[in-house]
């Protein structure tokens, strides 16, 4: 199963479903996760304390059980926004064995930016690489100017149901 995971609820929750409608056409099975509508609450030690939040569950039973992931997000001050960090915090501190639920996975990385968007791109292929997540080289970078091209996109589709 392919994960489509989102950290807006802008442009970005746009591209990722007009990625969950492609995966659809090419009969590539998958499911997208708005990061924007779980409700985790934020991560601190003392929050930590009070216990894994039940929000984190479905957000934790996606990522094991997809095959490969394309993450979603807007550029945040040249980096990843805050809902995105904050979910990988807690599936690092409040699971069994985060790092199964990416090492080795394939991940694509795309962004739709008001501005360059290059950053983020970075920022996100830093992050999952850290994560052991095998990040694919093709990128899909979206602007106002910049429609999808979608022969990329579905490239990128494939590639990743060809990995998992």
């Amino acid at each position: 199963m392919l994960l489509i995971c989102t950290a807006s609820s802008g442009h970005n929750r746009a591209l990722a479903k007009r990625l969950a409608s492609l995966a659809q056409d090419m009969d590539i099975g998958s499911e997208l996760l708005d990061l924007t509508t779980v409700g985790l609450p934020m991560y601190t030690p003392a929050q930590e304390a009070l216990g894994r939040p039940d929000a984190l569950d479905r957000v934790e039973d996606l990522f094991r059980r997809s095959t490969a992931i394309v993450m979603v997000a807007p550029e945040y001050n040249g980096s990843l926004p805050p809902v995105l960090n904050n979910a990988i915090a807690w599936l690092s501190v409040a699971t069994d064995d985060f790092r199964e639920l990416f090492t080795l996975k394939p991940v694509g990385l795309a962004t739709h930016s008001g501005g360059g968007g290059q950053k983020v791109l970075v920022a996100m292929r830093l992050q999952c690489s850290h994560l052991g997540a095998t990040v694919l080289g093709r990128e899909l970078l979206t602007t106002k100017k910049k429609p999808l091209n979608e022969s990329s996109a579905r490239a990128l589709l494939r590639q990743l149901s060809d990995l998992s």
